[in-house]
């Protein structure tokens, strides 16, 4: 994580000061600690659009409605009702239960999935389940298989990172920002990070 420090302030001065006032990037090594692939896939799920603490909490409540663990029988099992309250959406309540359906049968072998070793096969497979966009599949990349060369342009708070570190004001818009990132290879997660950061400071997420 030092090498990709050192590397993003190397080609983008700018981030010098964010990454200097910063501990080291953690992606892979706190948030989902001791979570499986499902769960923290659900995670995901739960976090879109959704502020980090927000997220946070929904989850705690949803693996406490289940019993504590989040699991592809638990969520087949459980009632669409008892996720609502637990406060999911109804989207997202139907996505997590066609993500648990879906381990469960076998359609999806998740395990499989995420060995993959080229990270466009895994968000492939994952998005072609119903409210599994690529942002949800860039989440589970990133945070729960380690991969540091991700580049979620989709996110909000990160475009709103980068225009921070840059002196800039207002939104910049997801093709603008996508081959700018390019600078970053193979350390672009790295440099979302830092960008999400700015935005969420020193969070118990980091």
């Amino acid at each position: 994580m030092r090498k990709a420090a050192d590397h993003l302030v190397a080609v983008d001065p700018a981030f010098g000061p964010i990454v200097e006032s910063s501990p080291l990037c953690n992606i892979g090594r706190k948030k989902y600690e001791g979570g499986t692939h499902f769960s923290t896939l659900v995670t995901s799920v739960i976090a879109q659009q959704l502020s980090v603490k927000a997220a946070d909490t929904i989850t705690k409540r949803v693996a406490t409605s289940l019993g504590g663990d989040i699991t592809p029988s638990a969520v087949v099992q459980a009632s669409d009702a008892d996720l609502r309250t637990a406060g999911l959406s109804g989207a997202k309540t139907r996505t997590i239960k066609g993500l648990a359906e879906a381990v469960n049968s076998g359609d999806l072998n998740l395990e499989a999935a995420a060995a993959h070793s080229e990270d466009q096969q895994i968000v492939t497979e994952l998005t072609r389940l119903w409210g599994i966009g690529r942002w949800t599949a860039e989440m589970f990349l990133m945070f729960t298989l380690h991969r540091l060369d991700v580049w979620p342009v989709g996110d909000l708070a990160m475009r709103k990172g980068w225009q921070q570190i840059h002196g800039n004001t207002g939104d910049i818009a997801e093709k603008q920002i996508d081959p700018l990132g390019d600078q970053f290879r193979p350390y672009r997660s790295v440099a979302a990070w830092y960008c999400w950061r700015v935005i969420d400071g020193d969070s118990q997420t980091w």
